[in-house]
């Protein structure tokens, strides 16, 4: 899938949160990358299919707003090329980054996640 189609696919899936849930993420951008890389510290992660990065909603405060950059979700293209064998797997694998990665930005964790068969 080329990366205009792939971009395509993730613009869908974000299409897919319900309104509701759309215009309550604050201050979130979403983006595609090529793979993981790891900042000092980190452990490489080659299979990492998305990543959070930021201060969930239900961990703000009123000083969470003065200056505070955007949270990032980031969508890894390679890993989920190379783990889905058809376009239709891959399209519906971006699906459930993304609603994973989202629901990291509402202060859901994996582990609740998992229990609601997004794990």
């Amino acid at each position: 899938m080329s990366l205009e189609d792939f971009e395509s696919a993730v613009d869908d899936a974000i299409d897919q949160i319900p309104d509701r849930l759309a215009r309550a993420m604050n201050n979130v951008a979403i983006f595609v990358r090529e793979e993981f890389e790891p900042g000092p510290g980190e452990e490489p992660d080659p299979d990492l299919l998305g990543l959070y990065e930021g201060t969930p909603l239900t961990e703000r405060d009123s000083w969470w707003d003065a200056g505070s950059l955007p949270d990032r979700i980031s969508i890894f293209r390679q890993p989920l090329l190379r783990m889905c064998e058809s376009r239709e797997e891959l399209v519906e694998e971006i699906l459930v980054t993304v609603i994973h990665e989202v629901a990291h930005h509402f202060g859901i964790d994996d582990e609740r996640l998992h229990d609601l068969g997004w794990g």
